[in-house]
């Protein structure tokens, strides 16, 4: 594994050689080695060549980089980069076992990480992407698939929230996929890692996680609603902390997003293919620690219970609520998420 790992004649000369490499764990899309250089423990990480493999590499070198600016950090130091051989040198940090209330202090970070930048970073990562037009088609004809009557005001409904997303003030760091595993809980705090799809934009969108089910990511729970109170709390207090201001924008606006998104029902390479939520009706498919069909149960169930009362959304939220009731006709089966990450 030693000689495998990608330490060219520049990390060697600013770092030193590498001495006792081992290969660990990770995506398709990356290599990664625990290692020592000159003494000090690292993790060494290359992107794989494959499909915008520079782009992410470039993503993440600069997500690390305006993350590094918070302290205390929430991020591992960046030691050293070879971007020819889509090389990053990370400090070793050493993960502990979350604790059962790990959401709070997932959640306080998160927020420190978002409030990173501003708007002088506008142009330094691409800004954050939601929900489309045909992400709203998907979503209507899924409702009528299912028997449900869509509601008159639904379709205007949807199109204008996602109009709203796409308008969104907000130059926050999002990580891109801020999922279970990509935080690592250590004495000093949380660190994020995995900065592939970092982006601008505003911080709702990762807060809505919580709530509606971790929507990128392999690892999904429902917390209590106790936790999920407390964790939210922590993010508005860390906000307001780092930056001075209340975090603006619409949490229910971030959450029904994601409810319209097929892509998030599915792992990133099976994203932008076909229409998933299309697929809901004829099958089911286990992606990590649920099946879609109880990821979509739910953010139904999420989402009608914050529109209750909501003028803007409110068609959809009828809409969001019958869905639910059908989709758990169709399949009584259907167990609700794990509470507890594994």
């Amino acid at each position: 594994m030693r000689s495998s790992m990608p330490i060219g004649e520049k990390l060697r000369a600013e770092l030193g050689s590498p001495r006792r490499a081992r290969r660990l764990g990770s995506s398709p899309r990356s290599r990664v080695w625990r290692a020592e250089l000159s003494g000090t423990p690292v993790v060494v990480k290359q992107l794989v060549e494959g499909p915008e493999a520079s782009e992410r590499y470039a993503r993440e070198v600069t997500g690390l980089r305006l993350a590094s600016r918070v302290d205390p950090p929430v991020v591992p130091a960046l030691l050293g980069t070879d971007p020819a051989e889509r090389v990053l040198v990370l400090e070793y940090v050493e993960h502990q076992e979350p604790r059962e209330d790990w959401m709070v202090d997932y959640a306080a970070a998160l927020a420190r990480l978002h409030a990173a930048t501003g708007a002088d970073a506008v142009g330094s990562l691409p800004a954050w992407s939601g929900p489309t037009l045909d992400d709203v088609g998907s979503f209507l004809r899924l409702a009528r698939t299912l028997g449900v009557v869509v509601p008159a005001g639904a379709r205007t409904e949807a199109e204008a929230l996602v109009d709203r997303l796409a308008q969104a003030e907000g130059h926050a760091l999002l990580h891109g996929d801020p999922c279970p595993g990509n935080d690592m809980h250590t004495s000093t705090g949380v660190r994020f890692i995995d900065f592939e799809q970092s982006a601008l934009g505003n911080g709702l969108v990762e807060l809505a996680y919580l709530r509606i089910g971790f929507p990128t990511c392999w690892c999904v729970t429902d917390p209590g609603p106790d936790i999920l109170v407390a964790a939210e709390t922590a993010y508005r207090t860390a906000w307001r902390d780092a930056t001075g201001t209340e975090v603006q924008g619409d949490l229910t606006d971030a959450c029904a997003g994601w409810l319209l998104r097929g892509d998030a029902l599915v792992q990133r390479a099976q994203r932008g293919t076909v229409d998933h939520l299309g697929d809901i009706p004829d099958r089911d498919w286990k992606w990590g620690t649920a099946t879609a069909r109880q990821r979509l149960a739910h953010r139904l169930r999420i989402v009608s219970q914050m529109v209750e009362g909501d003028g803007e959304l409110k068609d959809l939220g009828m809409l969001a609520a019958a869905m639910r009731e059908s989709v758990l006709t169709r399949w009584p089966k259907l167990q609700p998420l794990p509470s507890q990450r594994p």
